[in-house]
């Protein structure tokens, strides 16, 4: 059995790796003394159900980093943001990076979300009551996954659910998310039942049920509560409530004048998580949908509400992220990426957009990637892809390839400003093979290379395109230079 020693200060005498965890709990009065311990490295250290460090199961990826120990997804997140397993391990273990991957599910491409780390995207599938149609599920996942995307969320509120969920798990190579309360609300309706009888024990068992068929993270509304349907109550919004799944919590609680069972029994909701090593994302159901109604008392008070279950859940040991908006002005992207990260201790924040205008309709996935841009620039981890067909319909494949390419771009653009490692690298590589002319490299650098392998026009010398043709100033300018 192995067992780890916690030591004061952060030095081994036998030279150990240590990794300093958290200020010295024991409030000794020796200032920020800090509380460290051996980092075990072994790639298949530790096996499940191994009981670890003072006798107690460590279950999740947050536990195991807090306790000093690199797992294996910690090693594939570090080889592929080009960092070291040990700083992984203290990003997960301070709560400001998740690795998103329940234990019943094995994943192809593991991957972190958080500070310091690239910016992931996600991609919206699913269907719904109106369009229900695996075939095209199947064509929008291998879209979203062409294009290049981190994480699928499947959002169906139409047709078989559990075949649908079963169906994305199976084939999808990336992390995937669920909105749980979609399908006990779809089944619902379709027995006739209204929304207020949702029985509280229900929505816990669809909980359950999801998070054991391997669903990596799941997007609860737990910050809609009588505190903030009381700003809302008071509010002068265009659009009172614009996100689905909080649509139907705040009609269950006018209904019953109940609160909020996901906030009420949010212990019960962890012991679910932790169990399965899920990750709770914490929805924003009170989120802007007009920049009209961006930055009120609703969206603020229940941001106040997530940090503060954040922490919660981060204590009880489950990997934990926030939502944000929404619609907002483009000159307060910035700083409600700020607030978020102050409020939470740095949790990481995963954005719809944001949509910094409301007119744009058909063209949304540019609004978002401007919006996304400024985010993920500001600090935001993780973007959801936002497609032409935002606010008109249920999108198609194209559509979401589009949405995820635009996503990706924003990422990037993000990553360049905050200096994510081999950022600004990629676009060094492009600039050089667009200065040497080289047209097979300016291809596989590119974002979409099948794309710019279709749209590349060469001219008669099949080396300059054909834009500027002999008047090419790359070419002039490279034949000025190599006269002198």
């Amino acid at each position: 059995m192995l067992y780890w020693k916690t030591t004061r200060g952060c030095s081994d005498k036998n030279g150990a790796e240590i990794i300093p965890l958290e200020p010295d709990p024991g409030n000794t009065g020796g200032g920020m003394v800090k509380r460290c311990v051996k980092v075990k490295t072994s790639p298949t250290f530790p096996p499940k159900d191994v009981n670890i460090k003072e006798g107690l199961l460590l279950s999740t990826q947050l536990e195991m980093a807090k306790a000093g120990i690199v797992t294996p997804e910690m090693r594939i997140v570090a080889m592929e943001e080009g960092l070291s397993p040990e700083s992984v391990c203290c990003l997960v273990a301070e709560g400001k990076a998740v690795i998103p991957k329940n234990v019943n599910h094995d994943i192809k491409h593991v991957k972190a979300i958080g500070k310091g780390l690239s910016t992931k995207v996600n991609a919206n599938l699913g269907t719904s009551d109106e369009c229900s149609n695996l075939e095209l599920e199947g064509k929008k996942l291998q879209a979203a996954v062409a294009a290049g995307t981190d994480s699928i969320m499947d959002l169906s509120t139409g047709g078989d659910l559990d075949a649908i969920r079963s169906f994305f798990l199976e084939r999808s190579p990336v992390m995937v998310g669920t909105v749980p309360i979609y399908s006990l609300a779809t089944q619902m309706l379709r027995v006739g039942k209204p929304l207020k009888q949702l029985d509280a024990d229900d929505l816990f068992s669809s909980i359950e049920k999801q998070c054991s068929q391997g669903i990596d993270y799941m997007t609860v509304h737990c910050g809609i509560t009588r505190q903030s349907v009381a700003f809302l109550e008071s509010s002068e919004r265009i659009m009172p409530c614009v996100s689905r799944g909080g649509s139907i919590i705040l009609h269950w609680m006018r209904e019953r004048n109940e609160e909020n069972p996901l906030y009420e029994y949010f212990d019960d909701l962890l012991a679910i998580a932790k169990r399965f090593d899920v990750t709770l994302s914490l929805g924003d159901g009170f989120r802007p949908g007009s920049i009209a109604d961006a930055i009120d008392a609703p969206q603020i008070s229940e941001l106040m509400i997530l940090a503060d279950l954040a922490r919660k859940a981060r204590n009880f040991g489950v990997q934990v992220m926030i939502e944000g908006p929404g619609h907002v002005p483009i000159e307060h992207i910035k700083s409600h990426v700020e607030l978020e990260k102050r409020l939470s201790d740095e949790t990481p924040f995963y954005v719809l957009g944001p949509l910094p205008t409301d007119i744009a309709a058909g063209y949304d996935h540019i609004t978002g990637a401007v919006g996304g841009a400024i985010a993920a620039a500001a600090g935001a981890d993780f973007l959801c892809d936002v497609t032409p067909a935002e606010h008109l319909g249920l999108p198609d494949d194209t559509d979401v390839y589009l949405g995820v390419i635009a996503s990706r771009i924003a990422a990037h653009i993000g990553d360049l400003a905050k200096g994510v490692n081999g950022a600004r690298e990629k676009d060094k590589r492009m600039s050089i093979a667009r200065a040497r002319l080289d047209w097979k490299a300016v291809i596989e650098e590119a974002l979409d290379p099948e794309l710019v392998r279709v749209k590349s026009h060469l001219a008669e010398d099949r080396e300059a395109c054909t834009m500027c043709g002999k008047l090419c100033a790359v070419k002039l300018s490279r034949q000025v230079w190599e006269s002198n």
